[in-house]
C-alpha cells in the first residue's frame, strides 16, 4: 500500500484532474448553450448549433458525476459541509442542469416556434446558471465559508444563500461564465461554416478578453484577501481530525504558496498567454488550435485557484481551526487506495471511448446537413 500521506496528495491532484476535465468538456456543451440565442439568427442555425454538441454532452457529463462521486469517497467532510452549506446554490445548479436533458431531446420534436424558442432559452439557463454559481463557490472558498465543527464533528453552517454573493464571488463567477463561454465558442468555430462559425469567433473572442480581465483584476484581488496559514506541525500520515492543528489569518496569506514554491510563479503569466494566443489562433481563423489554448487557459485559471488554496479545501471563515485541508478531510487509506485502482484502470478507458467519439463525429455541422437530417437530427 502507498504511503497515507502520499495517498492524500495524489487525490488531491485526481479531484483536481477531474475538475479541470469537467471545466473543459462539459464546459464548453454550457458555453455553446450560453451562446445559442446569440450565435443562431433563426431555427435552422440554432439547430446547427445545438447539433455540434448534442451528440456528446451526456458524455461529457461523466466528468461532472465522477467529480461529485470522487469528492464523496475521496473527502467526505467537505462534500458534507459543502452539500449541506450551498444547499439551495447546488439546488439551482441542479434545477438549470434539467433544462439541458429535455431541450436537448425535445425541443425540434415540435415545430411551433415559440416552442423551440422556449427551450432554447432552457438550454441558455443550462449553459450560464452553473458556470457562475461554480464561480461563487471557488470564491467563497478565499473568502471562507461560515462553519464549525462540534466535539463530535457535527458541522454546522451559520450563512445563507445571500450571504454567498460577495462582490469577490461574484468576480470569480463572471470569470467563470466567460472562461467557458470562451471554451464553446472556440469550438462552436471549430465545428461549423460560414456566418455562424464567424459569430462563434468574435463571441469567443470577447469573451476570452473578458476572462483575461477578470483574471488580472482577481489576482489583485486575492493579494487582499486575508488567508490561512497552518501554523502547527503537518503529521501527512496521521488519522483526520480537522480540529487537531493550529491556523492563523495572514493578510495576503493566499498567496503564500508563491513565495514557497518559486515554479508556481510561472502559472499565472502562462494562463494569460494561453487566453491570449486562443484570442490570436481565433484572429487568423485557426480554431482548433484556438480550442487547445482555450483548453489550456481552463487548466490554468482553476490549477491557479487550487494551488493557491492548498494545502486547504475548504477554509472556514468563523473557525479557521476547522477549515478542512488536504490532510485531515479525506478517507481511510484503504478507501483511497482502491479508488486510486479503480481510476486507473476506467480513467484511460473513459478518455480513450470519449477521444474516439469525438474522431467519429469530427468535421463540421453544416446548414445542408440539418436539412437532409431534418427528422433525425436534434
Amino acid at each position: 500500500m502507498l504511503d497515507y500521506g502520499l495517498l492524500k496528495l495524489i487525490w488531491w491532484v485526481l479531484i483536481g484532474v477531474l475538475l479541470i476535465g469537467f471545466a473543459i468538456m462539459d464546459g464548453h456543451d454550457m458555453g455553446v448553450g450560453a451562446l445559442l440565442p446569440w450565435v443562431g439568427r433563426n431555427d435552422e442555425e440554432r439547430r446547427v448549433v445545438i447539433n455540434t454538441v448534442g451528440p456528446h454532452w451526456e458524455g461529457n457529463q461523466v466528468w461532472f458525476i465522477t467529480a461529485g462521486g470522487a469528492l464523496f469517497a475521496a473527502w467526505p467532510l467537505v462534500y458534507a459541509t459543502a452539500f449541506s452549506g450551498m444547499y439551495w446554490a447546488l439546488l439551482a445548479v441542479l434545477w438549470a442542469l434539467f433544462f439541458r436533458p429535455v431541450g436537448f431531446d425535445y425541443r425540434s420534436k415540435v415545430a411551433d416556434p415559440r416552442w423551440r424558442s422556449a427551450w432554447d432559452w432552457g438550454l441558455f439557463i443550462g449553459g450560464v446558471v452553473p458556470p457562475i454559481i461554480f464561480g461563487v463557490a471557488f470564491g467563497n472558498l478565499f473568502l471562507g465559508l461560515p462553519f464549525h465543527f462540534d466535539a463530535f464533528m457535527r458541522s454546522t453552517y451559520t450563512g445563507s444563500f445571500w450571504g454567498l454573493l460577495h462582490p469577490f464571488a461574484l468576480l470569480c463567477g463572471l470569470l467563470s461564465l466567460f472562461m467557458l463561454i470562451m471554451q464553446g465558442g472556440s469550438y462552436l468555430s471549430l465545428r461549423t461554416e460560414a456566418e455562424l462559425s464567424e459569430r462563434a469567433r468574435t463571441a469567443a473572442q470577447v469573451a476570452a478578453l473578458l476572462s483575461l480581465l477578470l483574471y488580472v483584476l482577481g489576482g489583485f484581488w486575492v493579494a487582499q484577501l486575508p488567508g490561512l496559514h497552518i501554523v502547527s506541525a503537518i503529521q501527512a500520515d496521521a488519522l483526520p481530525d480537522p480540529l487537531a492543528k493550529q491556523v492563523v489569518v495572514v493578510a495576503g496569506g493566499w498567496l503564500d504558496v508563491y513565495q514557497r514554491l518559486p515554479w508556481v510563479r510561472a502559472l499565472p503569466p502562462a494562463t494569460g498567454l494561453a487566453i491570449l494566443a486562443c484570442v490570436a489562433f481565433l484572429a487568423r481563423r485557426r480554431p482548433g488550435w484556438a480550442f487547445l489554448a482555450s483548453s489550456l487557459a481552463v487548466a490554468g485559471i482553476i490549477s491557479t485557484a487550487g494551488l493557491s488554496l492548498f494545502p486547504f479545501v475548504m477554509p472556514s471563515s468563523s473557525d479557521p481551526v476547522a477549515s478542512l485541508t488536504v490532510w485531515d478531510a479525506v478517507s481511510s487509506a484503504w478507501t483511497l487506495q482502491i479508488m486510486l485502482i479503480a481510476t486507473l484502470i476506467f480513467m484511460p478507458l473513459i478518455i480513450m471511448y470519449t477521444s474516439w467519439c469525438y474522431r467519429m463525429m469530427a468535421g463540421r455541422i453544416t446548414l445542408d446537413f440539418i436539412r437532409r437530417h431534418d427528422k433525425g437530427a436534434y
